[in-house]
C-alpha cells in the first residue's frame, strides 16, 4: 500500500524544530498571498513556468506538490513566500522550514527534467512595499537527493504506522455493526439517505424530528462508507458546546460497542478554552509551553496517536505530560484524526483550519453539519465586520508614538462619515472607500509595530488590529448581498461614536464551495422548512438531495394547545403577564412535573417568573441568566430531574432552546409565549428590505421563518423518547394563521 504526501505536510512534519512563535504574525491573507505570487511571476522571463506539479517516489512513499516558479534561462527553482513587516524579525526555524521546501522541490524538478544541479531561490514578497527578497544556493542533483531520502526516512516510520492503521480502521468500519440492538424509528431512512449521498457524491439535506437520534444516525452510516468511499477524515461540525458532546457520546457508543473499532476521534476546541496560559504570548520567551514545542511535538503526537478518542481531557493531559501546548497539538492532531468534532468555524471561517488541511492535502472528506439551522446566522456572523469608535477613541490616547498620527487619521474619515448621518442608524448602498484607505495605512503601521515589538501583543491594540484586518478583508468581498451600517452608540451626544459594520446578509456565496469540496456534505436539523429559505442562504448546490424523515412519534404523545386569547406582541407584553401566570399555574396544579418556559427576552423573562413567584410561591421555578457560564448552564439543567416539580424559565432561541435532552419526567411541558420572530429595529428592517430585493420575500426571510425555526426547537425539547408524553402551549393568536401553522411539523395535532 502506498501512502501519498503533500511537500509542505512531509517538511512540517520533518524539518520544524525549536520554539512555537507566531511573532513573525500576521501573515498575509489568501488574496494577498494570490496577488504576492501573480505580481512575481509578472515580473519573470517569458519562458517562466508558474505552479509546476511535481512528483517523486521514496519507497512506498509518493511525495507530490506545486513549486511556485520555474525559470529555465537560469536554472531558477523558486519558492515564493509573501510577508509583512520586518524579514529580518522572521525566527530562524520559519526560514529552515522554507530551504526543507525548496530543496525537496529542488530535488524532484532535478529527476523530472534530468538536472545536474538547480540554483535554489527562497524569494520572499513584501505585500506592502511590493519589494522581493531573494536568498539563493546552487545546489547539486546528489546533495539534493540525499535531503529528499532524509525527510522522506524520517517520515516513513510515521507513515507506515498510518498505513497499516487505516488498513485496520477501514477493515474494522466494514465490519462495523450498529450499536443497539435495532434502529429507531425514522433512524434507519436517514442513516440510509447519508450513506446513499457520500456514495454518490452529492450534499444531503435531512429535516428529521428531535428525538430519533441523528448524531448516532449520521455517523455511523459515514464510517461504514470509510472503506468503500476511500474517506480520509469525518468532520462532525457543531454550532454549540452540547452539539460536541452528543458527537463525542455518540463515538463513545461505539466504541463500547465494538472494541476493535480502531478509530481515531479528535475534539476541537476554542483557543482561549485550550490555552493553560492566556496571560502569556504564543513564543518561547513567554510561554514555557512554546519554549522548544517541535522539539516535543514527535513524542507528544507519537502518545495522542494512541488515544482513540482525543477529547478535551485527555489531549490536555498528553500535552502537559510532554509539556507542549494543548491547543497547537490539537491542531497537529487535526491532521492525523480520522474523525474531527468541532465548531463550524474550522470548516466555513476565512482561515478554517480543518478547511485549508482538506485542500493543502487534497483529502476526501465527508462533512457533517449538525443543527444546520444555524448555519443562516453563524455564517453572517464569520463572513461580517465591525469597528467601534469608542475602541478607537481610547487607543488614540494610550497608543504608541508611532501609531498616533495614522490613528488620527483614521478618526478623522471615520468623523466625516457622520456628515452623511440622518438618523441614529443608517444603512449605504457603498463601502467606505476613503476610511477603508485610511484603515489599509494604519494597519500597515500597526503591522509593522508589532513586528518591531513584539512584547506588544495582546490588549486592545492587538484586537483591535485583528478586527481592522476582518473589516478590510470583508470590504473586499463587499457587494449587494452585504449591508454597510453606522449605529451612533450615543445618538443625542454632540460628538457622537459610532459602530460600523459591513454586515452579510446572505452567506451563501462563501458557505457553497465548502460544502461542494467535500465528497459529500450532510446538513441536519429538525427545522429545515422552508426549503427554498436554506436552498438560497446556504448555496445548497442544485443537485442537492432533501428527505424529511418521518416523525416516530404519535400525535396522541404531544398535546400541542395554541393559547389564541392572549397576545404576545410588543404593545400587548404587560397586559399578558397575568394572564401567562394563570396558564402556567393552571397547567401545573392539573399535572405537576417539569416544565419549560420559553420568551422572547430577559426582561420578559423576569416579568413573568417575578408574578408567578408572588402569585404562586409554592410552585419552585429557576431562571435562565444572561452570560450563564457552561457550569452554570449545568446547574440550571441538574434541577430538571425524575423526581423534581417546577418551572425553568428561558429565552426563545438561547442555549436551553435547543440542543439538550431532558427525557422522560425530567420535562414534560413547555409554554412558548412568541412567535420566536426577531426584535423590530432598524437593522432587520433594513436586512428585510434587502432580502426583498433579493428574494422577493423580505418578512418572512427576516422574521417569519427564522422565529417559527426557534420555536419548533424549542418544542422539541419535550418529546424525546416513544414513551414520553407532553404538552407544548403555543402562546399567541398569531399561532392560529394558515401561513403560521403550515410551518409547523405535520405530526403535531393541534388544538
Amino acid at each position: 500500500m502506498s501512502y501519498t504526501v503533500a511537500v509542505r505536510a512531509l517538511c512540517e512534519f520533518t524539518a520544524k524544530v525549536g520554539d512555537l512563535d507566531l511573532r513573525f504574525t500576521p501573515s498575509p491573507s489568501a488574496q494577498e498571498g494570490i496577488v504576492g505570487h501573480r505580481t512575481v511571476a509578472s515580473r519573470r522571463s517569458a519562458h517562466y513556468q508558474n505552479e509546476v506539479a511535481l512528483e517523486g517516489n521514496y519507497q512506498q512513499l509518493t511525495v507530490r506538490g506545486r513549486a511556485d516558479g520555474y525559470d529555465p534561462d537560469r536554472n531558477q527553482l523558486e519558492e515564493v513566500k509573501t510577508y509583512r513587516g520586518d524579514l529580518e524579525a522572521q525566527p530562524v526555524n520559519h526560514r529552515q522550514l522554507h530551504w526543507a521546501q525548496v530543496k525537496v522541490y529542488g530535488w524532484l524538478m532535478c529527476q523530472k527534467l534530468g538536472l545536474a544541479e538547480v540554483v535554489l531561490a527562497l524569494v520572499y514578497f513584501d505585500i506592502v512595499s511590493e519589494r522581493e527578497t531573494l536568498v539563493r544556493q546552487t545546489c547539486q542533483a546528489a546533495e539534493l537527493e540525499q535531503f529528499f531520502n532524509r525527510q522522506c526516512a524520517l517520515f516513513l516510520g510515521w507513515a507506515e504506522q498510518q498505513m497499516q492503521r487505516r488498513q485496520a480502521r477501514d477493515a474494522a468500519a466494514r465490519v462495523l455493526g450498529f450499536p443497539h440492538h435495532d434502529f429507531r424509528p425514522g433512524q434507519r431512512v436517514l442513516a440510509e439517505s447519508v450513506y446513499k449521498a457520500v456514495s454518490t457524491g452529492r450534499c444531503l439535506m435531512a429535516q428529521a424530528p428531535t428525538g430519533i437520534g441523528k448524531t448516532l444516525g449520521t455517523i455511523f452510516p459515514l464510517l461504514k462508507a470509510l472503506a468503500p468511499q476511500q474517506l480520509d477524515k469525518v468532520f462532525f461540525l457543531t454550532a454549540k458546546t452540547p452539539g460536541r458532546k452528543l458527537a463525542l457520546d455518540a463515538v463513545q457508543v461505539l466504541f463500547d460497542s465494538s472494541p476493535d473499532l480502531t478509530l481515531r476521534v479528535l475534539e476541537l476546541v476554542a483557543r482561549d478554552k485550550a490555552c493553560e496560559h492566556l496571560d502569556k504570548a504564543c513564543h518561547g520567551d513567554s510561554c514555557p509551553l512554546a519554549k522548544g514545542f517541535y522539539d516535543r511535538l514527535p513524542a507528544a503526537r507519537e502518545a495522542a496517536a494512541k488515544v482513540r478518542l482525543l477529547d478535551q481531557r485527555q489531549l490536555r493531559e498528553v500535552a502537559l505530560d510532554h509539556q507542549v501546548c494543548p491547543y497547537y497539538l490539537s491542531q497537529e492532531m487535526a491532521r492525523w484524526a480520522d474523525m474531527v468534532v468541532a465548531d463550524y468555524n474550522y470548516y466555513f471561517d476565512f482561515g478554517a483550519l480543518l478547511f485549508g488541511l482538506a485542500q493543502l492535502n487534497q483529502w476526501r472528506v465527508a462533512v457533517l453539519v449538525d443543527e444546520a439551522h444555524n448555519l443562516v446566522e453563524r455564517g453572517r456572523s464569520m463572513y461580517s465586520a465591525e469597528l467601534d469608535q469608542y475602541t478607537l477613541k481610547a487607543l488614540r490616547t494610550t497608543a504608541p508614538e508611532p501609531l498616533k498620527k495614522s490613528l488620527q487619521r483614521l478618526n478623522r474619515e471615520w468623523n466625516a462619515l457622520h456628515k452623511e448621518q440622518l438618523a441614529p442608524y443608517q444603512a449605504y448602498a457603498a463601502k467606505p472607500e476613503k476610511l477603508l484607505q485610511a484603515l489599509a495605512l494604519c494597519t500597515r503601521a500597526m503591522g509593522e509595530y508589532f513586528n518591531d515589538h513584539p512584547q506588544a501583543l495582546g490588549g486592545d491594540l492587538q484586537r483591535f488590529y485583528f478586527d481592522a484586518l476582518q473589516f478590510s478583508k470583508v470590504a473586499e468581498l463587499f457587494n449587494e448581498q452585504f449591508i454597510f451600517d453606522i449605529t451612533q452608540r450615543e445618538p443625542l451626544a454632540k460628538r457622537a461614536l459610532s459602530r460600523l459594520c459591513l454586515r452579510n446578509v446572505v452567506p451563501a456565496e462563501f458557505l457553497r464551495p465548502r460544502l461542494t469540496a467535500a465528497r459529500s456534505s450532510v446538513l441536519f436539523s429538525a427545522t429545515l422548512s422552508p426549503r427554498h429559505y436554506y436552498t438560497d442562504l446556504l448555496g445548497l448546490p442544485a443537485n442537492t438531495a432533501w428527505i424529511d424523515v418521518e416523525s416516530p412519534f404519535q400525535a396522541q404523545q404531544l398535546h400541542v394547545c395554541i393559547v389564541e386569547r392572549i397576545s404576545t406582541r410588543f404593545v400587548h407584553r404587560q397586559a399578558s403577564l397575568a394572564p401567562i401566570v394563570e396558564l402556567i399555574a393552571e397547567q401545573f396544579q392539573r399535572q405537576p412535573g417539569n416544565y419549560l418556559a420559553f420568551f422572547s427576552s430577559f426582561d420578559y423573562l423576569q416579568q413573568v417568573a417575578q408574578l408567578l413567584a408572588e402569585r404562586y410561591p409554592h410552585i419552585a421555578l429557576w431562571q435562565q441568566a444572561r452570560g450563564m457560564a457552561e457550569t452554570e448552564r449545568q446547574a440550571f439543567l441538574d434541577q430538571f430531574t425524575q423526581n423534581s416539580q417546577g418551572v425553568g424559565f428561558a429565552v426563545l432561541g438561547g442555549v436551553f432552546g435547543e440542543g439538550i435532552d431532558l427525557p422522560g419526567a425530567r420535562l414534560i411541558g413547555a409554554f412558548i409565549a412568541t412567535l420566536g420572530l426577531a426584535q423590530l429595529n432598524p437593522i432587520n428592517e433594513q436586512m428585510k428590505q434587502r432580502m426583498a430585493a433579493i428574494f422577493g420575500a423580505g418578512y418572512d426571510y427576516t422574521y417569519l421563518y427564522p422565529g417559527i425555526q426557534k420555536v419548533v426547537q424549542a418544542a422539541g425539547r419535550v418529546i424525546r423518547t416513544q414513551q414520553d408524553q407532553g404538552t407544548v402551549m403555543l402562546i399567541d393568536d398569531r399561532f392560529a394563521e394558515p401561513k403560521v401553522r403550515q410551518l409547523l411539523p405535520r405530526w403535531w395535532s393541534l388544538s
